[in-house]
């Protein structure tokens, strides 16, 4: 079987790996390169302290979090380094410290069916200081050992390398070829349409209309010399604001969340400087970076901020998944394997009614 895999994010590179598993299917992979929301994401996994009252899902995202146990030991089974996943624990802050005890409570009564959480502690500045020194602006926080981040492109990167799939750096349409698909000149069986925020231009084409839309996300990396950040805890201040150490001396700020910005690349200086003054309050040293990158992506979000995944209405054989917004490094593998699976017949871990497609996309008479 040839399957045709359109997106190299989270979703479609952990799609292609676990596709690409079966000897019997030959994949392709297409993606033009630019925009993606996983390089530019700042890969925070840590869905246990979300107030959301959307059952279904905060299980996508519990079961997300917990699937990159089972996604690196498979990748280390198949001799590549996972250093792109770091549990190091994540420090949650709230203006108001009553709030803190809150979340400890929810958080400690979701423990039981999600382990990963690890140890939870109410910390001082000076304890917390133990594990971050230099942080500021709060008097107690609270700490989860189970919280990671991840490198979503060094995830990408991983997976796709593993999978030893073709990838095509073009971009692609979707035409129907008798009981085929033809993309990018060539025939497939099957296809996996894992284009985030670029699945409507995929799909409108053969009349369909979308409950989807795209949400601009910027964050700058800052580079420190001689600062050993690889432990430091993911510290999530109340708001959009998050500061997400990386090994080498890297600390990313951000990302912003801006809607009507259609699809623009163009990196906003004023928004990120804004970033770094709050960022300053809590890391006053930020100030001494010796440099800093920038990076820009789209998110995919529908009107109710809700993901779905499942089979394109009315096409057979082409599966999809997509607005998965902010949370896209914690959700994504695991969809991109629940896709993999739903080709090849096989059992799945999420129920597909709770998520379906056919709720989010329709095809016009």
């Amino acid at each position: 079987m040839k399957v045709a895999v359109v997106g190299a994010g989270a979703v479609g590179a952990a799609a292609a790996y676990y596709l690409a598993k079966n000897k019997h299917i030959s994949v392709t992979v297409f993606d033009e390169g630019t925009g993606q929301a996983t390089k530019a994401a700042a890969g925070i996994i840590s869905p246990w302290f979300s107030k959301r009252r959307n059952r279904a899902w905060y299980r996508l995202a519990r079961l997300g979090a917990d699937f990159y146990q089972d996604l690196t030991a498979d990748l280390q089974a198949d001799g590549y380094r996972t250093d792109f996943y770091q549990q190091t624990g994540v420090y949650v802050l709230r203006k108001d410290d009553s709030k803190l005890q809150e979340l400890y409570d929810l958080a400690l009564s979701r423990r039981e069916e999600a382990p990963l959480i690890g140890k939870l502690a109410l910390l001082s500045k000076a304890a917390a200081a133990k594990y971050f020194p230099g942080l500021q602006g709060f008097e107690t926080l609270l700490y989860a050992s189970g919280g990671a981040r991840v490198d979503g492109a060094g995830l990408v990167k991983t997976l796709l390398e593993d999978s030893q799939a073709e990838v095509i750096r073009e971009k692609v349409s979707l035409e129907l070829a008798g009981r085929q698909y033809r993309l990018g000149g060539q025939n497939f069986d099957a296809v996996i349409l894992a284009a985030g925020a670029w699945l409507s231009s995929i799909l409108a084409p053969l009349g369909y209309t979308l409950d989807l839309r795209p949400q601009k996300g910027q964050l700058r990396d800052y580079y420190f010399t001689g600062l050993e950040t690889d432990p430091y805890p993911v510290v999530m201040p109340e708001g959009e604001l998050d500061i997400i150490p990386f090994p080498a001396g890297q600390i990313s700020v951000g990302a912003t969340h801006e809607d009507h910005k259609g699809f623009d690349l163009s990196v906003d200086r004023v928004l990120l400087d804004d970033f770094r003054v709050q960022a300053q309050n809590y890391l006053p040293h930020l100030k001494k970076a010796s440099f800093f990158n920038q990076r820009v992506g789209i998110r995919a979000y529908t009107s109710d901020f809700s993901p779905f995944f499942g089979p394109v209405p009315n096409l057979e054989n082409v599966y999809t998944a997509s607005g998965l917004g902010s949370t896209g490094l914690t959700t994504g593998p695991l969809l991109g394997c629940q896709l993999a699976r739903l080709l090849q017949g096989q059992e799945l871990l999420l129920h597909p009614k709770d998520y379906a497609a056919e709720n989010y996309i329709v095809k016009k008479h």
